[in-house]
């Protein structure tokens, strides 16, 4: 099997010039194309790469009909590639020694998901001199199709995957938020019952497809009673903007707000009893997963072993 500390030993009996060829290739996609542009011919340009696969002993791209994808050995080579290769330029360019070796870290995340939330998963590598943090967002759809093909290395959604959304496919349950009425100090001063609140104050929700909504329909139909909806929001961050603005009483997970709470702009009030947004990491069953992707999921194993 080629993991990465055996690629790296790998490196150091390689032909320079066939990596260099893989690179170009796997960066344009189009094997024809790059030959021309480096004054190949495209048999030439196959016979080099070929060399490179026979040497590390993996296929490093797969044909899927004109285009040419990355085998994830391939991924593996491209990511080594690239940081060897930006090693060289820096070192010609500057001649300055701050250009260290840099592993990347793909990382996709819900787009309505808590930025507070991602903050907190991703602190174990943030600040880290020697890891580049690519971060995307999207759709579920969109972020697993990009896992699937190892564009990501592990993705975050509220929701867990249909098990035939994609193969593979290993879901990590998170946290568990719970989820609160949260408004400005006026609106929450008052003691009151649950139901009483809800009664009185416009409420702003998230939308009907979301599990929170789903659970808060059916308290609010368990306690009888049919709240004012003054916004519907997909989006956490504008639900926190909304009960910034004091249109109604919000009903997400406190950590949303963390930094409105500690400043005394919002309030986290009732508790809504079996209501909780779960979060999920999603990676996929690789031969060659990225470390840095159990740093994040398992945090305190860095805290055992410094």
């Amino acid at each position: 099997m080629l993991d990465r500390s055996l690629l790296s030993n790998v490196m150091t009996s390689l032909n320079y010039n066939h990596l260099r060829y893989f690179w170009a290739v796997a960066h344009d996609g189009h094997l024809t194309r790059t030959a021309a542009r480096l004054n190949l011919t495209q048999s030439a340009l196959s016979v080099q790469i070929r060399k490179l696969e026979e040497r590390l002993g993996h296929s490093l791209f797969e044909r899927r009909g004109r285009q040419l994808h990355l085998t994830e050995a391939g991924q593996i080579v491209l990511d080594h590639a690239d940081a060897i290769f930006a090693a060289g330029e820096e070192l010609l360019g500057t001649l300055r020694q701050s250009g260290a070796v840099r592993q990347a870290l793909r990382v996709g995340s819900l787009a309505t998901l808590s930025r507070n939330f991602q903050m907190e998963f991703l602190h174990p590598v943030l600040g880290r001199t020697d890891i580049d943090l690519i971060l995307r967002s999207g759709s579920a759809g969109e972020l697993l199709r990009a896992l699937a093909a190892l564009n990501l290395d592990v993705v975050l959604l509220n929701q867990a995957p249909a098990g035939d959304a994609v193969p593979s496919l290993v879901t990590h349950r998170l946290a568990e938020l719970p989820v609160s009425l949260v408004g400005t100090p006026d609106r929450l001063r008052e003691t009151t019952s649950l139901s009483d609140r809800l009664a009185k104050h416009p409420i702003i929700l998230p939308t009907t497809d979301s599990s929170v909504r789903i659970g808060f329909n059916a308290l609010a139909d368990r306690l009888g009673v049919h709240p004012q909806i003054v916004a519907e929001v997909e989006d956490m961050a504008m639900m926190r903007l909304l009960a910034r603005e004091d249109i109604g009483l919000a009903v997400l997970p406190p950590i949303v707000v963390k930094d409105e709470i500690a400043g005394g702009v919002l309030v986290a009030g009732d508790q809504l009893p079996g209501i909780s947004e779960t979060v999920y990491a999603v990676t996929m069953a690789r031969r060659f997963p990225n470390p840095l992707v159990r740093l994040l999921l398992h945090p305190e194993e860095a805290l055992e072993n410094p």
